[in-house]
């Protein structure tokens, strides 16, 4: 897949994310954070970007407090999902953003 699908899938996941917390289901919300890390993960092992790169392993970084905080969850999902969309001015336009 290319980088702007890529981004768009661990974006989807996120959103799924977002569902479970509004239905208060932390388990399958951290369910969802993996599914995102693990694509998260895919998507850097065949960046050749460096600028992408940095920006892709800082988003990790707040992913992953977002996996072990469900109170940081609840409040910046949404946001971090956008975040992640913004990223690929592509995604970006897919999204409406």
């Amino acid at each position: 897949f290319g980088y702007s699908q890529q981004v768009t899938m661990i974006a989807n996941e996120l959103h799924r994310a977002g569902n479970w917390i509004a239905d208060d289901d932390m388990a399958e919300a951290k369910l969802c954070y993996e599914r995102a890390m693990e694509l998260l993960a895919l998507t850097v092992a065949v960046l050749k970007d460096t600028r992408r790169l940095h920006e892709l392993l800082r988003f990790q970084e707040m992913l992953a407090l977002l996996y072990i905080d469900p109170a940081q969850a609840r409040l910046n999902n949404a946001a971090l999902e956008k975040t992640l969309i913004l990223l690929d001015s592509t995604s970006a336009k897919l999204m409406n953003l």
